[in-house]
């Protein structure tokens, strides 16, 4: 397959630019559109009680969207403060698609008891189609903003995810500002070229557009969570860097021994291509894992991740061999070294580890078991609008509202269902779990109990509330919803099918790098090392975002738990970009062996011609991560700074000692499988002619 791809770029490198030029316009055209259709609905999961009491609510008595408006900055009792808001609550109950907006002046609650501020409410009739929605909370959001006031802050409901794919298309849009320049000066120092160093960032825009691409496909069938726009597309500018590097560090090397470009592109498709291959292969295969969840976010985000993987993967092994075909000529090729002196730096650290294999585990093993430590006591958390820029709309009326209302005041209430036929007692002692409870009839004789929550919608007090309630009601038709529901719901969801996601994975890596490298130790340790860099990083986010060591650095606040999308994107991202650099060395490796090297030297040769791409692969990486976090959404925070880490502890401890390390250890045992498997692995394993092979056909 690889052979036919690079015969292809090599003979109509023309056509293949163009197709993929095409398909950039469609990225950036119809892509983009995805930005109109982003949801802040995160922890629905479809079949649990707390989504089969929302759909029965929906059904018995169908209630609209609603927005909250916050006005601050004059005295409540302001005549003509008052005056104004009477006209503005008047207008917008004329708005077509508007149900309803109490006075704030005649409605418990609505006014603060400092007399600072006041909220206006607004409820949109059910049923409405997108057209007249948007119409409404157009007209709505106008209105009230025309209260002269110094703050007038709305935000909730359909206006919430507007306001956020706003945010998430300038945040996406100032971090490619920031990392593709940095990434551009940062390989003009790695090729020494104009020409070599923009090859890469053609290929990461292809990424970009591919990232559009697939969430406005996949928005098409399922919702897309706001922060998906961020997560794909730092993944999809990362990994076409990376891979594009891998593919031009081959491509100048063979250029040493041959005049013919076209001989060169395709010995580099041939040999670096198949890494690419399989590692993104291992890292689409690392995503699967978040299909086993039932959750609708995580299965969209791992198959449109999965996607843009897919797509990078393409663009290196067909439109960058087109280019280098048609341009790769005037690209210089790398420098002749002498062995002892290419590489010399991670030969040495690898002949050190390799020494001190013992000494090596024993201290770097314990570290990152102790980086790893809060993981034990991580939490996740719907999160509420703490988690977005102390700039943004949401935010700001947040804060307003924490500032001059009772806490609670604006946070989901419990909502209990108890269909017909519930015991009177079990109804009881449902109200008599707040005094604030409240209820109203529904139409078939089901009654709603809403029970307000003391403190944060995601707190123990609101979560607690849930469960006493499921605890209580025995076997009566009770269902319970809400946010702290779903909440509860979504963290069980988690429990139940977090160790088949993780068996899946590890299946899936397990017979890819056996695939790889014909072992059947490699994978067990490779997989072994891996969770080792992995827990470290997630272990240092928990500190930092959690406990809130540090998170004022980094213009966020320890949060007492994680968003909910983080540790799942962080787990099956970090996994699969860690499995790119152990590809990156074992190809290296294994060709190291196949030329005839022993084991030791083959360890030796594989880091000296690997570490320096791995090197510049995960410090490009992480530019681009850190970029991304520029964006002050605590959520993309954790998830940038858990793949930062990641990247840089796999890159750096885990391959550059462990592994030297690890294979010392195990000698000529790494690369052992038993002969039924040598077999399998002989017939359907991928395996290239290595140059010494080639030299033998043309002699």
């Amino acid at each position: 397959m690889l052979a036919t791809l690079a015969r292809a770029a090599t003979r109509r490198p023309l056509t293949v630019i163009l197709l993929w030029t095409l398909f950039l316009l469609l990225g950036f055209g119809l892509g983009t559109g995805v930005f109109g259709r982003l949801s802040d609905n995160v922890p629905e999961v479809p079949g649990t009680e707390s989504e089969h009491a929302a759909r029965y609510l929906d059904r018995a008595d169908p209630a609209g969207e609603s927005l909250t408006a916050v006005v601050e900055g004059v005295p409540v009792a302001d005549p003509d403060l008052r005056a104004q808001v009477g006209r503005a609550v008047a207008d917008v109950r004329d708005v077509a698609g508007v149900a309803a907006v109490p006075d704030p002046y005649t409605t418990r609650g609505l006014t603060s008891e400092d007399g600072r501020a006041l909220i206006v409410p607004v409820t949109l009739e059910g049923g409405l189609d997108d057209d007249a929605e948007e119409a409404a909370v157009d007209a709505a959001v106008a209105r009230l903003q025309q209260i002269d006031a110094p703050e007038v802050h709305v935000s909730g409901g359909p206006l919430l995810g507007q306001q956020l794919g706003e945010r998430a298309q300038e945040d996406v849009r100032n971090a490619e500002l920031i990392s593709l320049p940095v990434v551009l000066v940062l390989l003009l120092v790695v090729f020494g070229g104009l020409r070599a160093a923009a090859l890469p960032l053609v290929i990461a825009v292809s990424g970009i557009a591919g990232a559009f691409l697939a969430l406005f496909v996949f928005s098409e069938i399922t919702d897309i969570s706001v922060f998906a726009i961020q997560v794909t597309t730092m993944l999809g500018l990362g990994l076409a860097v990376d891979y594009a590097l891998l593919m031009l560090v081959r491509f100048r090397e063979e250029r040493r021994h041959t005049d013919d470009v076209a001989l060169a592109v395709r010995r580099t498709v041939e040999r670096a291509g198949r890494t690419v291959l399989f590692s993104g292969l291992t890292v689409a295969v690392s995503l699967t894992g978040l299909l086993v969840f039932p959750s609708v976010f995580l299965r969209s985000m791992g198959l449109a991740v999965a996607a843009v993987v897919v797509l990078d993967m393409l663009a290196a092994v067909t439109l960058l061999p087109a280019l280098l075909a048609r341009f790769g000529g005037r690209i210089s090729p790398a420098k002749e070294r002498p062995d002892e002196e290419e590489g010399r730096f991670f030969a040495r650290v690898a002949r050190f580890a390799a020494r001190r294999r013992v000494a090596v585990l024993a201290v770097v093993v314990p570290a990152l078991l102790v980086l790893a430590l809060p993981v034990t006591g991580m939490r996740i958390a719907v999160g509420d609008a703490t988690q977005l820029p102390a700039s943004s709309e949401a935010r700001q009326l947040y804060d307003t509202v924490g500032a001059h209302f009772p806490p609670g005041s604006g946070v989901d209430p419990v909502t209990v269902v108890l269909r017909p036929g519930t015991d009177p007692a079990t109804a009881d002692r449902v109200r008599a779990l707040h005094p604030g409870a409240t209820a109203r009839e529904l139409p078939g004789g089901a009654t709603v109990v809403s029970l307000p929550v003391a403190g944060s919608v995601d707190g123990d007090a609101a979560t607690g509330l849930v469960r006493e309630v499921r605890r209580m009601r025995g076997a009566e038709p009770v269902e319970v919803t809400g946010t702290a529901a779903r909440l509860v719901d979504f963290r069980q969801m988690l429990a139940d099918r977090a160790p088949w996601a993780a068996l899946t994975v590890l299946a899936g890596i397990f017979v890819l790098l056996f695939a790889f490298t014909g072992s059947v130790l490699l994978p067990l340790r490779t997989i072994a090392t891996t969770l080792l860099s992995l827990g470290a990083a997630l272990g240092v986010v928990v500190w930092v975002f959690q406990d809130g060591h540090g998170a004022g650095l980094l213009g966020a606040e320890g949060l007492g738990a994680l968003s909910l999308t983080a540790p799942p994107l962080i787990v099956a991202i970090a996994f699969g970009l860690a499995m790119d650099y152990e590809l990156f060395i074992l190809a290296r490796m294994r060709e190291a062996r196949e030329q005839g090297a022993g084991e030791a030297e083959a360890v030796v040769t594989g880091l000296r011609r690997s570490g320096r791409v791995v090197t510049c692969a995960a410090l490009l990486l992480a530019v681009v991560f850190g970029a991304f976090m520029t964006g002050g959404f605590s959520p993309i925070l954790q998830i940038g700074l858990g793949l930062t880490l990641a990247v840089l502890i796999d890159a750096t401890v885990v391959r550059m000692l462990l592994v030297p390390a690890t294979m010392a250890l195990l000698g000529r045992r790494a690369w052992w499988a038993p002969r039924p498997l040598r077999r399998v692995h002989d017939r359907i394993g991928l395996r290239e002619e290595t140059p010494a092979e080639r030299e033998l056909v043309h002699h």
